[in-house]
């Protein structure tokens, strides 16, 4: 075991190690490392510990436990997802993800299997020296006909050594319980509210599973980095994994996109009616951080490979999200925007490419190769698991579309890391409020501190717009939207304006990095743009500037607190 590593900060979830190249916590403070490795080590036998050898489930919640332990029989029985009922209630240990597959029952028709493939390397031709962290994703039905298992495991790796992680769906108690397999047990990492929870938030798989819900990072077309309908991996004619049965069943990440979406939706349909079931919000921060902040991203591109885009070929279609958060605004809000959306010239992308030295970097393996990743443009927008929960707070009335609006149009320009409408979590209540006053509390929070601030504070910005009549606000701010989209789609087509559309994608990349979602060195193109330089930010003129402030991209919002325990707060 000693000898046990992970690349991937997602992926060690209970065990860092500092020498290992990993930059995530464990990596940066090595006392913390240590810590998480003797209290898993102790938990899968390390020869001093009272449990050596036991193929038992443990219970480690990073940031909450300080050792391991086992579960008792009554937390056990306690767990309702079909890991727990098909195999730790039963005393059953699988151990590698072939031996998981087969203990389930048979997928039927009404119940599949679905089989996903993830590279960030895929696109790379084989044969180059570098690690190709290839990664099945598997899902499966079990206790239904909806998804309750989500699988992550090595696809390139001794699946007895590799990782091997799952995600499962407990109905009875409505929260995704994680679990990790180190040889010769299993360990309960926590659930759903563990994201929450002060102790866990932004720990162990919680570094990623940032609010409880599973996560697929590249969720739209074209499915940066998974095998789908817009790419195929690639693998050498020999290459020993064509043999192996689970990739001779992968499908395309298309699919993968639709299965997650639902199981976020089902994530935070539970968690609403659990914090809203006595019509008292305990912790209103908790929720709106999903709209004033970004607590995480998804990463999303130009569906044109970028080793296709000539000097002389066609504009080219950048992510939507670059510019605002369409889905939010145009898609759940409906605003009647009628302009298009800003297309940039094929030349000036090119020439980008060289005037800001794009390239693919991988430092462990001193790997370089000239050009953007595959599909081009890679940049964060806005998160799905943010735009769900706001999506639900205005259909379930908690708050209202045009609410949800005003605090969206502020800096709307900067779909994500926006200072601007982070300011605004300072009027967010901390304690228990009424789901019937909660808007309205932070409306009148908003408006007295704006009377005494300047017209340009966000404050100012967010009671101006909040003043506009309920039959007139769409329409205002489609055209602020239209109006904006006009003047980018001018500046585009010039060099410099198109220059300064660069720099914008790269100090979003910057802010993407600081993040624990960025588990690779390909996952981003690397540019001759220092690391240090200034943030940058969109004006709704269309200019870029410099940002005020830096923003903290993740956990976003007032930092929660929540029951160590894990369980409902409500």
């Amino acid at each position: 075991m000693d000898g046990f590593r992970e690349r991937r900060r997602a992926t060690a979830w209970l065990l860092r190690d500092p020498g290992a190249g990993d930059s995530g916590d464990s990596a940066r403070d090595p006392a913390v490392g240590a810590a998480t490795r003797h209290a898993v080590l102790a938990a899968i036998g390390d020869p001093g510990s009272p449990v050596a050898g036991a193929a038992t489930l443990y219970r480690y919640v990073s940031g909450i436990d300080q050792q391991a332990r086992p579960l008792d029989a009554q937390e056990l029985q306690e767990l309702g997802d079909p890991m727990a009922t098909v195999f730790f209630q039963q005393n059953k240990y699988p151990m590698t993800v072939q031996d998981l597959l087969a203990g389930l029952p048979q997928p039927t028709a009404a119940a599949p299997q679905s089989v996903h493939l993830i590279s960030e390397a895929g696109q790379i031709p084989p044969g180059v020296d570098l690690p190709r962290d290839l990664r099945f994703a598997i899902t499966r039905a079990v206790q239904g006909r909806e998804v309750d298992l989500l699988i992550s495991t090595g696809a390139d790796s001794d699946p007895a050594t590799t990782f091997l992680q799952v995600a499962a769906w407990d109905q009875a108690a409505g929260v995704f319980n994680y679990y990790m397999r180190i040889s010769p047990a299993w360990v309960w990492a926590g659930n759903s509210w563990s994201a929450l929870a002060s102790g866990s938030r932004g720990n162990g798989c919680f570094d990623s599973h940032i609010n409880g819900s599973v996560v697929m990072k590249e969720l739209k077309l074209p499915w940066i980095n998974w095998q789908s309908q817009a790419a195929t991996i690639q693998l050498a004619p020999d290459d020993p994994l064509r043999g192996n049965p689970l990739y001779q069943q992968v499908i395309g990440g298309e699919s993968l996109e639709l299965t997650v979406r639902s199981l976020i939706s089902r994530w935070t349909t539970a968690r609403l009616a659990a914090v809203t079931r006595d019509g008292s919000v305990a912790q209103p921060d908790h929720l709106m951080r999903h709209l004033f902040t970004s607590t995480t991203v998804n990463l999303a591109s130009s569906a044109t490979q970028s080793s296709v885009i000539t000097t002389s070929g066609g504009d080219l279609a950048l992510p939507a999200g670059f510019w605002l958060n369409k889905d939010a605004l145009l898609d759940d809000l409906a605003l009647p925007v009628g302009s298009a959306l800003p297309m940039a010239p094929a030349a000036l992308y090119v020439a980008g490419l060289s005037a800001f030295g794009f390239h693919l970097e991988e430092k462990a393996s001193g790997f370089s190769q000239p050009g953007d990743t595959f599909f081009a443009f890679v940049v964060p927008e806005a998160a799905y698991e943010d735009n769900d929960v706001v999506r639900q707070l205005v259909r379930q009335g908690v708050i209202t579309a045009k609410f949800a609006a005003c605090a969206l149009m502020l800096d709307f320009t900067n779909p994500v890391f926006s200072p601007a409408r982070a300011q605004l979590m300072a009027h967010v209540p901390s304690t228990p409020t009424a789901v019937t006053a909660l808007q309205d509390q932070i409306v009148q929070a908003i408006s007295q501190a704006a009377a005494n601030l300047p017209g340009h504070s966000p404050e100012r910005r967010f009671a101006a717009d909040w003043a506009l009549s309920d039959d007139s606000w769409p329409a205002v701010f489609a055209q602020r939207i239209d109006d904006y989209l006009g003047r980018v789609a001018k500046l585009i087509s010039t060099s410099a304006g198109f220059d300064d559309y660069v720099r914008l994608a790269e100090s979003r990349r910057r802010d993407f990095r600081a993040m624990r979602l960025n588990e690779f060195e390909l996952t981003l193109p690397v540019t001759n743009i220092p690391p240090n330089a200034p943030g940058l930010q969109m004006l709704e003129d269309g200019t870029v500037a410099p940002r005020p402030s830096r923003p903290s991209p993740a956990p976003g919002g007032t930092p929660p607190s929540g029951p160590p325990s894990g369980k409902d707060p409500s």
